[in-house]
């Protein structure tokens, strides 16, 4: 479906930029400043702390969201989500993303390799702590280095106090800081997981439209000390919804733009989204070779061909969006009142933050396509294994403060056990991952460049990945701790090849993202702070940040829209999804699984299937828990409308739609479909699960 300037114009309206008849209910809010006189005025709902806490510890970060559904430490997440896990649990002839997975017992559920899931349990304002370390006259790049060992120390400090992975949240792009604490779980098993054809039934076809029919869940479980979570909080199950209902959704959305300046915006129309978009499209092409080369090509790509074609067809609609010039007038009126407001604040200042940044940001483009040539030389899980033990052995022995951010106390534990994941690890995939970067590095600095030759060591960078893969010992758990325990010396005299080859290519590495840090990101975190603080002081701090991958809660009524001059109904039925398996009789992405052409007869067909609603979401959204006023589950994201695309940028309540499978479709398929009643009463805390998780 093509984006116009009505989907634009709507975003734009919706955002304040147009006058509107109608008031949106815009936001991705944070937990402890949610937006209690709007919810209150518009729908005579007061969010209470303790049922803002409920839902807080409810909700889990898994990759992307995720929620505790029962007290036994049952997490509900998108099939999508736990995707990467499954296929990571599958082998050759017992492919689990094809068939499907349901643990009957406890001792039947499957540890999966590398997972995490984390909790936010404790939220602080330390914005004054982190800003204190900034001293009068220090230089954009010193004052963010400055910062950036203050959240550090506070990250340490927290954790070492409290025990919860602690983490420092930049929002309002720097005008605000806040220190989140974590509880942590790595011992994560999967409990539950439908045919990926009926997880995504549509595929790439309906991705990101509606209608939809898609059964797009998995439940995991989360475990500590060898025993199922008993979890202090979890969402209870409703009896489902209605048109109209007020809907609240719960998740971790991961970027939105929003305080961009006209000027960053344009750089990301001209420059960074386009050659993202030019690499995806690049790699999802080589993908598909792959994936046709055999059954096990097709098993062992097929997750990462999911991912590549979910963001090309995201990104395509962003580029769509800031194509438009609707968007970039509106946005420069908005800005020009802001900036007429700083000058008045700011009287005697030199440079204004506009031009600043903008400066900063064509800078960039010097040096930023060198830095992402050779940071793609590490597209695959060897190559980043061996870039990881080689900085984990430099970075280590310096105090905390200095270290790369990734290798802060507080991040080494994840570190660690991605390091020392068992899961598995396939040449052929390897192979074509390495080669892959290697021949966009080379494509994009030229095959002459010195880094370039030295790299291919007078190879094609098929040969001289082939040449990578079957000469490292990197695939060995063993190996690997004993270069991370061994630290530089071990590092230093190491002849594997993936080692000397991320050795090779570091300092240039190094030296570029320092580039980056200095002269773009610590230009950005000072300019965004002081746009952010005239915004404040025009409208007052209660305006909601940007997304930044953490926890945030939005709302909006489940409704309809209009397309095209047709009525959307907001809901679908189950017998949809057999009519538009029949229409589209043939076609790939529509077969079913054999299991609903047999239990059709069993399955009410009248069940609502997929629903949608206003509340905004974004990437990183993904198995959010839709609630209602009650805290109880309605319903579980999985995607947005077409139309939602351009919500990184402007909000639209018109046509824009987050779209969710309904809470009656999964237990109407856990019990009709799969047999899996069990699962079923834990999840709404019936018969002898119920029982068990007391």
């Amino acid at each position: 479906m093509k984006i116009s300037k009505l989907v634009v114009g709507a975003a734009l309206c919706a955002s304040g930029f147009l006058a509107c008849p109608a008031i949106a209910d815009e936001g991705m809010w944070l937990l402890n400043k949610p937006p209690v006189d709007v919810l209150k005025s518009r729908y005579g709902f007061t969010p209470t702390p303790e049922w803002l806490e409920a839902m807080q510890k409810s909700s889990v970060r898994i990759g992307a969201s995720g929620s505790l559904v029962s007290a036994d430490g049952l997490v509900m997440t998108n099939h999508h989500v736990a995707s990467d896990a499954v296929a990571k649990l599958s082998s050759e002839g017992n492919d689990l993303l094809e068939k499907g997975f349901y643990a009957r017992t406890r001792e039947e559920e499957l540890k999966c390799p590398g997972q995490e899931v984390s909790i936010l349990w404790t939220i602080e304002d330390v914005t004054d702590k982190v800003n204190g370390a900034v001293s009068q006259g220090m230089s954009p790049a010193e004052a963010n280095i400055a910062r950036r060992k203050a959240m550090s120390t506070l990250e340490k400090q927290n954790q070492d106090a409290t025990g919860l992975t602690s983490q420092v949240v930049t929002l309002y792009q720097g005008g605000r800081y806040h220190l989140y604490g974590y509880k942590r779980f790595t011992d994560v098993r999967l409990v539950f997981a439908p045919e990926q054809a009926i997880a995504f039934f549509g595929g790439d076809t309906d991705n990101f439209e509606y209608p939809r029919f898609d059964l797009d869940v998995a439940f995991l479980r989360i475990y500590e000390n060898g025993q199922p979570y008993k979890a202090e909080h979890y969402l209870r199950w409703s009896q489902g919804s209605n048109d109209g209902e007020l809907a609240f959704i719960f998740g971790h959305p991961g970027r939105t733009n929003r305080l961009y300046t006209v000027d960053h915006l344009k750089h990301l129309r001209d420059f960074s989204t386009p050659r993202r978009l030019q690499q995806l499209c690049q790699r999802e092409v080589e993908v598909q070779v792959f994936c046709g080369r055999s059954a096990e090509h097709q098993r062992i790509g097929k997750d990462e061909l999911f991912g590549l074609a979910n963001s090309r067809k995201n990104l395509t609609g962003q580029v769509a969006g800031l194509l438009d010039p609707a968007l970039f007038a509106k946005k420069s009126q908005e800005e020009a009142r802001l900036r007429s407001a700083y000058q008045q604040q700011n009287p005697s200042a030199a440079a204004d933050p506009w031009d600043r940044l903008a400066k900063a940001l064509a800078g960039s483009r010097e040096f930023s396509p060198r830095q992402g040539a050779i940071d793609a030389t590490f597209r695959s899980d060897l190559s980043r294994t061996a870039r990881t033990l080689v900085r984990l052995a430099e970075e280590k022995p310096k105090p905390n403060g200095e270290r790369l951010r990734e290798f802060r106390d507080t991040a080494l534990p994840s570190v660690m056990n991605n390091l020392y994941s068992p899961e598995p690890i396939y040449d052929i995939q390897q192979i074509d991952q390495i080669a892959s970067g290697l021949t966009y590095m080379a494509t994009t600095l030229g095959a002459d460049d010195p880094v370039v030759v030295a790299t291919l060591a007078g190879k094609s960078p098929r040969a001289r990945a082939h040449e990578l893969v079957t000469g490292t010992k990197l695939k060995d758990i063993a190996e690997r701790k004993r270069l991370a325990e061994g630290g530089a010396e071990a590092i230093a005299q190491s002849n594997d090849p993936l080692i000397l080859l991320a050795r090779s290519l570091d300092a240039e590495s190094r030296s570029l993202r320092k580039r980056s840090e200095d002269e773009v990101e610590a230009v950005e975190r000072e300019c965004y702070a002081q746009i952010a603080a005239a915004k404040f002081a025009l409208e007052g701090d209660s305006v909601y940040p940007d997304a930044t991958g953490t926890l945030r809660m939005a709302f909006g009524p489940i409704k309809g829209y209009t397309d095209g001059g047709k009525p959307v109904a907001p809901y679908t039925k189950v017998a949809g999804l057999y009519q538009r398996a029949d229409e589209r009789k043939g076609q790939a992405g529509f077969e079913l699984p054999q299991r609903w052409i047999d239990r059709k007869t069993r399955i009410n067909l009248d069940t609502p299937f997929n629903f949608v609603c206003t509340a905004e979401t974004i990437g990183g959204n993904s198995g959010s828990p839709v609630v209602n006023t009650r805290g109880e589950v309605i319903g579980l994201v999985f995607d947005g409308n077409i139309y939602s695309l351009t919500t990184g940028f402007a909000y639209d309540d018109v046509v824009s739609r987050s779209v969710s499978v309904d809470s009656r479709a999964i237990i109407e398929a856990l019990r009709n479909v799969y047999d899996a009643g069990p699962l079923a009463d834990e999840i709404l805390g019936k018969g002898k699960a119920a029982a068990s998780a007391r």
